[in-house]
């Protein structure tokens, strides 16, 4: 079982040599050398409580404007990928509700994430792929900012899956697991 600190350097681990090295999300290099990312733990294993921990994390970010964005990490929970999806539908809905809608906004992660339609061993499955079954919270504000620096973000989808493809998910898999190994 590993610590909530052994989950927090995985996690930053896979940011660091998979997202950023990787140029999957050409933001994220930004934040990380900001400081800004911030990756909390949930160890709950029930939906309920989690949903609870993520509308938690959204008054943090409330308060805490230096903070640009959450991973907020589910290592006990979501083992499946489709209860996994059930509970990032519930979530979204709780943003609506809250009145959240405009304000942040979810991007989904998960060891076994698969894009409708595509195969399970799609090596492009991997664009959303992590150590652990995570939501990225993100700031709308940020993001609309983001893409009006960045200019057509709407290219970044195919790019990935081009690099990802000609990486093969043999290579993507073996990066995927060496984020487990923070010593090295």
């Amino acid at each position: 079982m590993h610590t909530d600190n052994d989950i927090v350097a995985q996690t930053l681990k896979w940011v660091r040599t998979f997202i950023v090295a990787q140029d999957i999300c050409p933001f994220a290099q930004r934040e990380l050398a900001r400081g800004s990312i911030r990756v909390e733990v949930v160890r709950s294993k029930k939906i309920e409580v989690a949903l609870e921990e993520l509308m938690v994390e959204v008054q943090w970010l409330d308060e805490h404007p230096e903070t640009e964005t959450t991973l907020l990490v589910f290592p006990t929970l979501f083992k499946s990928f489709d209860h996994y999806l059930d509970f990032v539908e519930l979530a979204e809905s709780i943003l609506v509700d809250q009145g959240y809608e405009g304000v942040y906004q979810l991007a989904t992660f998960h060891p076994d994430y698969c894009f409708d339609g595509a195969e399970p061993d799609d090596a492009a499955n991997y664009t959303n792929r992590s150590p652990y079954a995570m939501v990225h919270l993100l700031r709308e504000e940020s993001v609309e900012k983001a893409i009006e620096f960045y200019g057509d973000t709407e290219a970044i989808p195919a790019r990935n899956i081009a690099k990802l493809t000609a990486m093969g998910s043999d290579t993507a898999e073996q990066q995927l697991q060496q984020c487990f190994d923070v010593n090295g």
